[in-house]
């Protein structure tokens, strides 16, 4: 979202008669309180925060990638004379590659090129020199007159002035690269954030009322279409429909794609009939249709950014054997929800035993796309999250992973056993469910209920109980209390975000602060009554490693309504 105000023309100049403005990408957010000038091009989704000077009025142009992310402050600025040569072959003032940072205050001044992926601490100086790809710039640092070699680490409070100096500098460490990438999330976070608030066609779903009488023609239409879907009952999954709105919400369009097991093998997919409208109503009908033609088949949900000619979103909502759109309320997941997909109702699953509650929990995972592994731990382990793997599981059928989990189970009655949900793209894990605990029958291994608290250490029990018994909780599912008893035992803190409806979507957290407790039941009850107490807002827990200084953990414990 742009402020024309604040984007104007080069001025004439003896070297410069064009009057060039500024060329930004519709993805990119540039705050009100910033000014850009000449002849700049920003790539998509760049995030221009308040009291910037980008002014390509003297040396001309200036590039600033992808991703990137310019912070309060930063002033960007060129020499008539000297240029450097940009990753497309051509010449430019200032060059700023994709995914980089430059933090508050930070000076570029022109001739001067910056690659990829670096970071450019506060206060930091960069002028007539060349920084390349991967660098990590601390604070208060001058580089001037010199060329960086790619990958490499400025100290705070460095002068680097001559080459000598730049080839001796160390390597950037893995936790330098960590942090830098934090810092792109957070500011893409904070881009959409902005982006939303500034948008009235992203912040109206969000709104629990519309006041039809300011908002002009353009609400009233959008409050319409709201309605209308309202109207128009859907026998779509509550997550699909959520998934559709923040598409459209946030100006992609919607598509699906339908694969028969040998192409979804291969990844080789089929688009279902194309959508002509931004309707709500109407995707949401097209998508039931789709989902009933190809019954038997994989389908899955696509958002695409049409400008940046990329897909957004990809989430499968139907697999084969699912009953097509009714049935599938339960099971359809999205990536971001992934660490909160265990049922806490069994809501559509079967209530006819446990076996088919370890049924529904695994065909939420495999709806998401996830690999599933099974772990076991003795009492001793458990205390110390210590777990073996059981045997490795190479089906991604349901019946052979539910298989898998029972003869792990039946192999090991006195360990705790748990499912594992691994996004093999991003190569981490997603979801941790224990299924079984000492002393439960093994013939069909449980998930227990959700309306049910328990204290982690283990003690003595009879087999008519299949958890350790504790003061019953209504408002902490048996999931949540197990993660605080987990990181309890690893001597981990934990820390509460809050955030409301348009924050979450964005993924905008605010702290609430460290949860006070020494163990883990006074840790629960705590949590308990700030549940109560923040009833409409999203709630996550954080287990952070204090010696490490590091997050080990983010788990969603509460949404609005339920």
């Amino acid at each position: 979202m742009v402020f024309q105000s604040n984007v104007t023309a080069s001025p004439s100049t003896p070297w410069s008669k064009t009057l060039i403005e500024p060329n930004i990408h519709p993805s990119a957010y540039v705050h009100a309180f910033s000014n850009i000038i000449g002849d700049v091009r920003i790539g998509a989704n760049v995030m221009i925060a308040p009291g910037i000077s980008i002014r390509a009025d003297e040396g001309e142009p200036f590039s600033i990638g992808a991703n990137t992310n310019i912070q309060d402050g930063v002033v960007i600025h060129g020499l008539e004379q000297g240029r450097v040569v940009g990753d497309d072959r051509q010449e430019y003032s200032v060059w700023v590659g994709e995914n980089t940072s430059l933090t508050h205050m930070s000076l570029i001044h022109g001739p001067a090129y910056i690659g990829d992926n670096c970071f450019i601490g506060f206060r930091s100086t960069v002028f007539n020199a060349k920084v390349g790809d991967g660098c990590v710039v601390m604070m208060h640092a001058l580089i001037q007159d010199v060329e960086i070699p790619a990958g490499k680490y400025v100290p705070s409070g460095a002068i680097v002035t001559n080459q000598q100096q730049a080839d001796r500098l160390s390597d950037v460490q893995p936790d330098d690269l960590k942090f830098a990438s934090h810092i792109i999330s957070i500011n893409d976070s904070l881009r959409s954030g902005y982006r939303c608030a500034d948008d009235i066609e992203c912040i109206t779903p969000f709104q629990a009322a519309v006041d039809l009488s300011s908002s002009g023609l353009y609400s009233i239409a959008r409050a319409a279409n709201i309605k209308e879907a309202s109207h128009n009952k859907s026998n779509l999954a509550p997550d699909v429909i959520e998934n559709v709105r923040r598409i459209l919400s946030q100006g992609y369009s919607v598509g699906t794609e339908h694969a028969d097991k040998r192409r979804f093998q291969t990844s080789s997919w089929t688009s279902c009939a194309s959508f002509n409208s931004d309707r709500e109503a109407e995707i949401l009908k097209g998508l039931e249709n789709c989902l009933q033609e190809h019954s038997g088949e994989y389908v899955r949900l696509i958002g695409i950014d049409t400008h940046a000619k990329r897909r957004m979103l990809e989430t499968i909502i139907q697999r084969p054997g699912d009953i097509p759109a009714a049935a599938s309320k339960s099971t359809a997941v999205t990536t971001s929800a992934a660490t909160h997909a265990v049922p806490s109702n069994g809501a559509s699953a079967p209530t006819n035993g446990a076996g088919d509650e370890i049924g529904t929990l695994v065909r939420q995972l495999l709806t998401q796309g996830l690999q599933l592994a099974v772990e076991r731990a003795d009492k001793r382990r458990f205390q110390t999250s210590s777990w073996h793997s059981c045997d490795r599981i190479d089906s991604q059928t349901e019946s052979a992973i539910v298989r898998a989990i029972a003869n792990c189970i039946t192999n090991n009655p006195n360990d705790y056993v748990r499912v594992i949900g691994v996004d093999s793209h991003a190569k981490r894990r997603v979801v941790e469910k224990i299924v079984h605990r000492p002393g439960q029958a093994n013939s069909h291994p449980p998930t227990p209920a959700a309306s049910t608290s328990y204290t982690p250490q283990p003690t003595s029990t009879s087999s008519s109980h299949t958890t350790v018994a504790s003061p019953t909780s209504t408002v902490l599912a048996i999931d949540v209390v197990e993660t605080i008893s987990r990181l309890v035992a690893q001597g981990c803190a934990i820390f509460t975000e809050f955030a409301d409806e348009r924050r979450y979507k964005s993924n905008a957290w605010e702290t609430g602060g460290r949860v006070e407790g020494r163990t883990a039941a006074e840790i629960s009850r705590a949590l308990e009554s700030i549940v109560r107490d923040r009833q409409k807002s999203y709630i996550r827990i954080i287990g952070v490693d204090q010696q490490a200084r590091k997050r080990t953990i983010e788990k969603l414990i509460h949404r609005p309504g339920k």
